[in-house]
This record gives C-alpha cells, sequence and structure tokens, in this order.
C-alpha cells in the first residue's frame, strides 16, 4: 500500500514537472515574439549617417548617383528644386500648370502628372493607386492651374524632373486632393 501511494506521488510529481516545463517553454516563446514587435530602433547618430552614406556612395549605385548629380540633367533637376525650396519648408502653394496628365513612360511612381511652376517641369507624384483616393485628380486636364501644397521633393537618375510629392492640390478654389495622414503615424 505504501508503494502505491509512493508510486502515485511520484507520477504527479512528474505530470507537475512536465506542466511547469512546458509552461516556462511556452511563456519564453511569447517573450521571443514579443520583444521585436515592441522594440524600438535606436536612431542613427549624424555620424553613423553620415559613414552610412560614404559607404554606400562607393557602391556601384552610389557612385553612378553621385556621377548623375554632377552631370548637366543632374545640376537642371537641383537647380529647379532651388526654385521651390522656400515653398516645400514653409509649405505654402505654389502655381502650377498641367503640362501632361500622365507621367513619363516607364515611371513607377504610382498615380501622378506632369506640372510646371515658375518655370520648370515637375513631376507631381500621388503615390500608389487606391480604390478612390484619386477620382477628383483624374479630372485634371493640360493647361489647368492649379495650386500645390507640398513638404517633399526627390529625385533619381532616371527622371530628367524633380518629384513632388503631392499633399494638397486645388483648382478654381476648390480643394481636389489632400493627403491623408497615416495610420499609426505621426
Amino acid at each position: 500500500m505504501a508503494n502505491k501511494k509512493h508510486l502515485k506521488s511520484l507520477v504527479y510529481s512528474i505530470l507537475f514537472l512536465l506542466l511547469l516545463t512546458s509552461g516556462l517553454v511556452i511563456a519564453s516563446r511569447v517573450t521571443k515574439k514579443e520583444t521585436p514587435e515592441k522594440a524600438i530602433p535606436k536612431p542613427l547618430t549624424a555620424a553613423e549617417m553620415k559613414a552610412s552614406r560614404k559607404k554606400w556612395e562607393a557602391t556601384p549605385d552610389g557612385i553612378l548617383f553621385k556621377k548623375w548629380e554632377a552631370s548637366p540633367a543632374g545640376k537642371k533637376v537641383y537647380a529647379s528644386e532651388a526654385k521651390i525650396r522656400k515653398s516645400l519648408r514653409d509649405s505654402t502653394s505654389m502655381e502650377g500648370v498641367i503640362t501632361a496628365v500622365s507621367l513619363p513612360i516607364g515611371s513607377r511612381l504610382g498615380h501622378g502628372v506632369m506640372v510646371r511652376i515658375k518655370g520648370d517641369d515637375f513631376i507631381l507624384s500621388f503615390g500608389p493607386l487606391k480604390s478612390n483616393e484619386f477620382q477628383q485628380l483624374h479630372s485634371l486636364k493640360v493647361n489647368d492651374n492649379i495650386l500645390i501644397r507640398s513638404r517633399n521633393v526627390s529625385h533619381a537618375p532616371k527622371y530628367a524632373y524633380p518629384i513632388l510629392s503631392g499633399d494638397y492640390v486645388e483648382r478654381d478654389g476648390k480643394m481636389i486632393y489632400k493627403r491623408l495622414p497615416r495610420k499609426g503615424g505621426c
């Protein structure tokens, strides 16, 4: 009888240890899965950013980009950007005229139009096509006068024009596009 009680307590002890260890294993897996999602990447310091840029400039893509910047085409793009820099910085309206309702052939910028601002041509890009977000923009025609607000300009050797990110577009005193703030962002 004593052996049965001893055997019974031994079985219960083993079961308890198995449950305890499996619980710990599951808990550690959950902790490991949650850690990367909650971990916030530390922003790079100015020195780290400079070192990263120097490293990229040594790559074949970086070398091609530096050559493009020094070329007449690159200088023209930067000169066009300089004309609107104050409006970009202050997010003030810029007057523009639509010169084309489509982007250059082969572009991968999503929906956009070509626009002339202060005598220079720009790509006005709105991003990837979404359901009805750009519906009113499809009504734009060549020679339409519009007011544009943007905070961002980019450039790429593939394009002979600076690329404006359209944040706000107005035609005839009516807003026809306003970029929606990103969900979950600032």
